[in-house]
């Protein structure tokens, strides 16, 4: 038995990389879960506001992490989180996706007079209507398909991932009216994400 284990060949690299891929798309389906599980048990006092707050939350999570993606490449050294940074773009916008599809069905029933007004009136609305009209055409050319098109006019495209979540922090900022813990816990770490790709740009000249 202790012989055929030793000589059984080593998992190929590509092949561990998948179960990985597999592992972190399930982990990131678990905000969802959890959302879906507290709405049907009835724990939510409110459940249009809190899935609204939830799927807000973890789109404005999700583009953070996937912008620290690069950070942690350059400090571990390590190449495979840059393959995970696509999938992880992609559920930003379906959070997103989610958040917007409440606001629109169940929280305002398709009012779409109404919604024209709070996009004008109310500036939380407005920039995160912006961020939400941002982050579409770059879901839409994220496959391989549409980087062999645009080329390198697909990295300047993508790079509207900086104004897509400084927009979304704005959005949470302006929607909190007292504690203000949670938007600056989340505007630091964007700071902190912005601020090491200009130190890194500075020192290149």
């Amino acid at each position: 038995m202790t012989t055929i284990a030793m000589n059984k060949p080593a998992a190929r690299p590509s092949s561990r990389f998948n179960w990985l891929k597999i592992a972190v798309f399930l982990l990131c389906l678990l905000p969802l879960s959890r959302a879906a599980w507290i709405v049907l048990s009835g724990a939510a006092v409110n459940p249009v506001e809190f899935i609204t707050r939830s799927t807000g939350t973890w789109t404005l999570s999700f583009l953070l992490i996937t912008l620290a993606i690069s950070p942690l490449r350059q400090i571990s050294g390590w190449s495979w989180p840059l393959r995970l940074r696509r999938m992880l773009g992609l559920y930003a916008f379906f959070y997103g996706s989610l958040h917007f599809t409440t606001y629109v069905w169940l929280d305002q029933f398709f009012d779409w007079p109404g919604m024209l007004h709070d996009i004008a009136k109310r500036p939380f609305i407005t920039v995160g209507f912006a961020a939400m009209l941002l982050m579409t055409p770059l879901a839409i050319t994220s496959t391989q398909g549409w980087m062999r098109r645009l080329k390198r006019n697909w990295g300047r495209l993508h790079r509207l991932i900086y104004p897509i979540t400084l927009l979304g922090v704005l959005h949470y900022w302006w929607l909190v009216k007292k504690d203000l813990t949670q938007p600056m816990l989340y505007g630091s770490v964007l700071a902190v994400l912005l601020g090491w790709r200009l130190l890194r740009k500075l020192r290149q000249h």
